[in-house]
């Protein structure tokens, strides 16, 4: 899949960084790390959208340190499904799409093409949600935002310079690492975080598990398993470098959480100890106070709005591609509409659904936004169903399919994520009979 994320995977990577690797294979230690590090960073970073910040936040503001335990959990299973991803992306040389056709066949891969597109569309209008969100802080209403950020998103796709697209993302990390700040300078109850780290407690409050489900799915999403298995085949990292690469996804899945933590601590700290609330995006912007005082809102607001517009911007477009990669359709921002009907149809049909969606009247935009992490959380065992009987199968995988041990975790990371799946439903189910839980 050559998409936009990879073009600024292959930017924040270096073309003249990319020219020399040839020169480094074979070598061992840091430079051969170096050599092949980036896929599974860049998916690590990716995950920390819209969607993620928010959900971290809320869920922070919320249940203050109550859920951090469940971090150490989705640190293992992150890792274990981008380990995945990466061997069968290294081993194969094929995107996850093209292997679900070749293995399962045209009606499975149609089944996986219809919750990636249903996933990446609920994320999508996650992206606008949070765009939306981020200038309202700034007195600019959502139909003024959602509509020129779609039509400059379709410009810069179409027309502009990728150059501005890396920036952006650069800038979103930036605001990342002012949440570490932020936790630091708190001054949190350090032995508390680490208590809460390693001890659970379960709250059969509704709202909690919709927290809770909206966290795995906002961690681990779909997306970002087609992406980084589609980025490592097409970087042609060999067999001899396998893992090197499986640290590197090992490596993006650590980053990912563990920014998430932080985000956690700092709004238990500085929301939820105060007894606040999260309901407006104004409100999560005052986790960043430690660090950045009375700029803490215009820091929270630049942040939001350069990730969301960010993955706006990728989600749709790397929709098309996987989609028309699975089925062997003509995809490319470089072709013409008349040669590449389809690509162009599943871009735009994204992208326009997910502005609309946002514009609405009535919703509540990080309500919604969580909402899109609760979807996720529901699709992403068909996707990891897809992977784990992929990753068994000794025609494709060889000497490189999972042992036992790697079976007993990748089925059990499976099992946690529907059995969690199955509690939310049947406390929604008793919701609507007018049972009460918690």
């Amino acid at each position: 899949m050559i998409g936009l994320l990879s073009r600024v995977r292959d930017r924040l990577e270096g073309g003249d960084w990319l020219r020399l690797r040839g020169r480094f294979r074979g070598r061992r230690g840091l430079v051969a790390f170096l050599a092949v590090m980036g896929p599974g960073l860049i998916a690590g970073i990716a995950g920390n959208d819209a969607g993620g910040i928010t959900t971290y936040s809320v869920l922070g503001a919320r249940t203050g340190l109550g859920l951090l335990w469940l971090f150490p959990i989705t640190i293992v299973i992150l890792a274990i499904v981008q380990e995945m991803a990466a061997r069968l992306g290294v081993v194969t040389g094929q995107g996850l799409s093209d292997l679900i056709r070749d293995r399962f066949g045209v009606r499975w891969t149609a089944f996986a093409m219809v919750v990636l597109l249903v996933a990446n569309v609920a994320n999508t209008i996650a992206e606008f949600s949070g765009a939306a969100a981020a200038l309202e802080i700034f007195g600019i209403p959502r139909w003024l935002t959602v509509p020129i950020v779609a039509i400059a998103i379709w410009a810069l796709v179409l027309f502009a310079s990728y150059r501005t697209v890396e920036r952006v993302f650069l800038s979103v990390i930036v605001v990342f690492l002012a949440y570490i700040a932020s936790a630091i300078l708190a001054r949190p109850d350090w032995s508390a975080v680490g208590l809460a780290l390693v001890r659970p407690t379960l709250d059969l409050n509704p709202t909690v598990l919709l927290l809770m489900v909206a966290l795995v799915g906002t961690t681990i999403t779909p997306y970002m398993q087609f992406y980084l298995q589609s980025a490592v085949a097409e970087k042609g990292i060999g067999e001899d470098e396998l893992r090197l690469e499986q640290a590197d996804a090992i490596g993006g899945a650590i980053w990912t959480n563990v920014i998430a933590i932080f985000i956690v601590v700092a709004t238990a700290t500085t929301i939820n100890a105060v007894g606040g609330r999260i309901e407006t995006a104004q409100d999560a912007a005052r986790a960043l106070g430690p660090v950045a005082g009375e700029l803490s809102t215009a820091l929270f607001a630049v942040g939001l709005f350069g990730a969301s517009v960010l993955a706006a911007t990728i989600m749709p477009i790397s929709t098309a591609f996987v989609i028309c990669e699975a089925f062997g359709w003509e995809s490319g921002v470089d072709k013409r509409f008349e040669d590449a009907r389809p690509f162009f149809g599943i871009y735009t049909f994204v992208l326009g659904l997910g502005a609309l969606m946002v514009l609405i009247p009535g919703l509540d935009l990080l309500p919604l936004i969580v909402a899109s992490q609760n979807l996720q959380g529901l699709l992403l065992p068909i996707v990891l169903v897809f992977m784990v009987l992929l990753i068994n199968d000794e025609r494709i995988m060889g000497r490189h399919r999972n042992g036992r041990l790697a079976n007993i975790l990748a089925w059990s990371a499976v099992g946690l994520v529907i059995a969690l799946d199955l509690v939310l439903l049947g406390v929604g189910a008793l919701g609507i009979l007018g049972v009460r839980v918690g």
